[in-house]
């Protein structure tokens, strides 16, 4: 295979397509977060994450599990985790069971905060997908996005 390899080429042109439409979802998701919600589309994963926990059996999630939910790296979950708890969404507590583990709890205010965050997210999703579903490039990729979640 060469550099000019026809293959090569439509594989990187794809990768570019899809990076292009995760860069405009996310910023259209962004801004509109921010201005309603003063929430960064992190924060707003990483509630949402963290409020799916239960406390039955491997209900709680280690932070090693809560970045690759949210794809970042640990230390930036951290970071971010101490963000939102010193706003009062999040709490930190030790495990029970293993004194070294400490799990992290949305507040209720965080709930709040989620619950009128989330129609804004999922407004600003639908908007960027129909925005870009008017590309002819990244139509496709937009009909992949909308079936990933469709019922079997």
């Amino acid at each position: 295979m060469t550099a000019t390899d026809p293959a090569l080429t439509a594989l990187a042109q794809g990768w570019c397509a899809l990076s292009l439409l995760h860069g405009r979802i996310e910023a259209h998701i962004e801004r509109a977060l921010q201005t309603r919600h003063g929430l960064s589309v992190r924060e707003y994963s990483l509630l949402d994450v963290l409020s799916r926990q239960h406390d039955g059996e491997g209900g709680h999630l280690q932070m090693r599990q809560v970045a690759d939910a949210v794809v970042l790296s640990q230390s930036a979950t951290t970071r971010l985790v101490t963000r939102l708890e010193d706003r009062g969404l999040l709490s930190r507590y030790l495990c029970p069971t293993d004194r070294r583990g400490i799990y992290t709890n949305v507040s209720e205010a965080g709930l709040r905060l989620l619950e009128e965050a989330r129609p804004t997210n999922d407004a600003a999703l639908r908007e960027a997908l129909d925005d870009a579903a008017a590309n002819p490039e990244l139509a496709p990729l937009v009909r992949v996005v909308e079936s990933a979640g469709a019922p079997a």
